[in-house]
């Protein structure tokens, strides 16, 4: 049985770990942190837990998280890396869904994050965890750097393009918006719902901190660097992605349909649409799955692909557990056989 932590158990990705992991069967959840309800029964701040997670907030202590398999950072970035590198000399795996390791630069990181990288050594051996790009450099790691949101729709959609140089990398387009949970569990004005409700807008237009990150994905698998405009948007939902991303493509509609298909055939969480299809948010919400449809409007060579996601399960949560299971040698899907809500 895979003993499993969880720093910063009271976020909503933190409670979407426990959603999953307690009712995996390889897995026990034996440390749960908040500084804020130390001493509280998790199932007293999360009642949807009865009966399914036992455990008690406790303060996160070095000596205790040491005793676990698996440590996951369910933490604001800057957190993780405060803690990653004691716990990988003790041995423990550390899976961080912060951005403290996913950017391989770290005066980079500091540019966007607005703090010094406290452990810049241990950026190299951190494994990105797309598990559709880096599958066996993750069954190899012990930290993994989980993608964010927007980078893991956005990747997703524009990858099979990309590896068989179908596609403009100078100019593509990440047209993206997501619900009001990426914004975490935080008493925000702007993030209300009664404030964000019958209304829409785009944000961080001029720079949003998952654009490096992107760019970074884009240009490992392209070979050379990309020209990417990306443009972020909040809308009145809880939940999902849904990336529209833009580009001058070669290959008609039917082949490129066929190459979409192949590339993720085996991916149990990638699911290409047919034809003409619109992906919907709500056929993910809850689930670990992506779904992708392909467009190329009026036949021109603009091509749009579709990709949506639940941004707390595969943009998070889900894909953090599909990792721990590729490190362990478990099943991928195993814990993540969940069927998206509806409606």
């Amino acid at each position: 049985m895979i003993r499993a932590g969880i720093v910063g158990g009271t976020g909503y990705t933190g409670v979407e770990l426990l959603r999953i992991l307690a009712l995996h069967s390889d897995v026990e959840v034996t440390v749960v942190t908040s500084r804020a309800d130390a001493g509280l029964r998790v199932d007293a701040l999360y009642p949807s837990l009865r009966g399914a997670i036992n455990a008690v907030f406790s303060l996160p202590e070095l000596e205790t998280l040491a005793e676990c398999d698996v440590v996951f950072f369910a933490t604001p970035n800057g957190t993780a890396m405060l803690m990653a590198e004691q716990l990988l000399a003790r041995g423990v795996k550390v899976i961080d869904l912060s951005a403290d390791f996913r950017l391989k630069d770290a005066k980079e990181w500091s540019k966007w994050y607005g703090m010094e990288h406290a452990c810049p050594d241990l950026i190299a051996e951190a494994v990105y965890g797309l598990p559709e790009l880096n599958r066996e450099a993750i069954k190899q790691s012990n930290l993994i750097a989980c993608p964010g949101c927007y980078p893991t729709a956005v990747q997703l959609g524009f990858l099979p393009l990309l590896e068989n140089d179908l596609i403009d990398v100078k100019h593509l387009i990440a047209d993206v918006k997501s619900g009001v949970s990426g914004a975490g569990r935080k008493a925000e004005l702007a993030t209300l719902m009664s404030e964000t409700g019958e209304s829409f807008k785009a944000y961080a237009v001029g720079g949003h901190r998952h654009l490096p990150e992107i760019a970074q994905g884009l240009e490992l698998v392209a070979g050379k660097s990309v020209g990417l405009t990306f443009v972020p948007h909040l809308t009145p939902m809880i939940r999902g992605i849904h990336a529209t991303l833009y580009g001058q493509a070669h290959g008609n509609l039917d082949d490129v349909q066929a190459l979409y298909e192949k590339r993720y055939a085996n991916e149990a969480f990638v699911d290409v649409l047919p034809q003409g299809s619109h992906p919907d948010t709500r056929n993910v919400r809850g689930s670990n799955n992506c779904q992708i449809s392909i467009h190329r409007p009026q036949g021109g060579q603009t091509i749009v692909v579709l990709s949506v996601i639940d941004n707390l399960v595969k943009g998070a949560a889900g894909q953090a557990v599909q990792n721990m299971n590729l490190m362990f040698g478990l099943k991928e899907d195993s814990g993540l056989k969940i069927i998206a809500l509806y409606p």
